[in-house]
């Protein structure tokens, strides 16, 4: 049993770090074969098509915008309860971000929101999967559908999350979808990230944006020469950081199971105000926010308690970046709201059952 808690944190094995050795006394440390393997183990776990290693998710993220053909003058709907990256790859484009309201009961966007922000500038759909459960794709992909727009899913939190008994990941009611493998999700490559899709054509984009731009095809195959046809980035992940992907990967249904007994014990020993599970999700839960009245009050608490919890997030509209935009405090109100009380305890596998007993018995002393 542990003195302090964090809110989330990596869970490593002798298996991962195996993995990473044979790597590191191999001929290859980047550029090499453990990529395209875990590329390939992710689109067998998760049933897409193709599968594109980034270094981080944010690198996904902006690489799925350049690759939906989003541009200047035009318009992405994104959540506002979410990091900074969903809405900021949209800008990195030279789009602008427009967000919609949450559901109060999930953290996720609300499709019926949604529509009300559509107009004929409007190219991109970004929903994040808040906190590992799906956004409702059915009916986004159906808005998308009626007008003709590009769905780009955030699932940083989202890896081993089903929705309607899909793989969060095969793309079936998405073009595209962006995973996080930082340290706090559930499988980790240190820094890491990956982009899906089932289009040939949008996986050679992403393939060239990774990779500065750079194509080698046709005759260049078996010779020295490549074209630039675009400005592209280096954003490549090493073989090394792949390994470790591949090893946990190969614990990720474990890592689920854990993270999903987790929750089920603060549900019943804890009955506070937390968010709902929609009956259409099976997710493997990235964080566990509860509310309470007086956050600030809690927090520090908390901390004294030796439990570091988070917050996620400041509501990405309320930035003072994005005030150039117009947006202001009173536009998105339901993930204000959320925003005033949420506060995320520990969920990470690694937690046994007496970790668990003390961290639910400190949180009932400061209630």
């Amino acid at each position: 049993m542990r003195t302090n808690y964090g809110y989330g944190r990596q869970c490593l094995d002798e298996d991962d770090v195996a993995a990473v050795v044979d790597v590191l006394k191999s001929d290859f440390l980047t550029c090499g074969p453990k990529v395209k393997e875990f590329e390939q183990a992710i689109c067998c776990y998760t049933g897409a098509k193709y599968c594109v290693a980034v270094s981080n998710a944010t690198a996904g993220l902006h690489i799925a915008a350049l690759a939906s053909g989003l541009q200047k003058g035009e318009e992405a709907i994104t959540s506002p309860n979410t990091f900074l990256s969903s809405a900021n790859c949209i800008c990195f484009v030279g789009a602008k971000p427009v967000f919609a309201d949450i559901d109060a009961e999930t953290g996720n966007i609300d499709a019926k929101e949604i529509e009300k922000h559509i107009t004929p500038k409007t190219k991109v759909l970004v929903p994040v999967h808040f906190a590992g459960q799906s956004c409702d794709m059915r009916e986004i992909a159906r808005i998308a559908k009626k007008h003709n727009l590009v769905v780009i899913e955030d699932a940083a939190h989202g890896i081993g999350s089903d929705y309607c008994g899909t793989k969060v990941g095969s793309c079936a009611y998405s073009d595209m979808t962006v995973f996080s493998f930082h340290p706090v999700k559930t499988i980790t490559t240190g820094e890491g990230g990956a982009v899906t899709t089932n289009s040939k054509e949008l996986y050679d984009r992403l393939c060239a944006f990774r990779a500065h731009g750079v194509h080698k095809d046709g005759a260049m195959l078996n010779t020295w020469e490549y074209e630039m046809r675009e400005l592209g980035f280096n954003y490549r992940m090493t073989d090394f950081q792949a390994a470790l992907g591949l090893s946990q990967l190969k614990k990720l249904e474990k890592f689920k199971a854990r993270r999903r007994q987790i929750v089920d014990f603060y549900n019943k020993e804890l009955k506070l105000p937390h968010l709902i599970e929609k009956d259409f999700s099976n997710a493997c839960f990235h964080l566990y926010p509860i509310f309470v009245d007086n956050r600030r009050d809690f927090y520090f608490k908390a901390r004294d308690k030796g439990l570091n919890l988070q917050v996620h997030y400041i509501p990405v509209h309320t930035q003072p970046y994005y005030r150039q935009f117009g947006y202001k405090k009173g536009d998105y109100p339901n993930a204000e709201n959320y925003y005033e009380h949420c506060i995320s305890l520990p969920l990470y596998p690694s937690l046994t059952d007496d970790d668990l007993v003390e961290i639910v018995k400190r949180i009932k002393e400061i209630l």
